[in-house]
């Protein structure tokens, strides 16, 4: 299961908590950039497994319904 970029946060914060070296801050920007790297790849899974609108239309799938199938899928590593 891949993690979440929270979880990836806390581990990071975690090891390097004592390390001088490793600024905080550059960890927060490091977690937004993945956070924002995930909206994209989510944004070009919807895109590639019909539109949210067509999804409904033909398999009575809502919006919620797709963001919980694109998680199922990509945790599963």
């Amino acid at each position: 299961m891949k993690k979440s970029v929270v979880e990836w946060l806390i581990i990071q914060m975690h090891t390097h908590w004592t390390n001088e070296d490793v600024n905080f801050q550059t960890l927060l920007e490091q977690a937004k950039e993945m956070e924002k790297d995930r909206m994209i790849e989510f944004h070009k899974w919807m895109i590639e497994n019909d539109t949210a609108k067509n999804a409904e239309k033909h398999f009575h799938f809502t919006d919620s319904d797709m963001l919980h199938e694109y998680y199922n899928e990509t945790q599963k590593d």
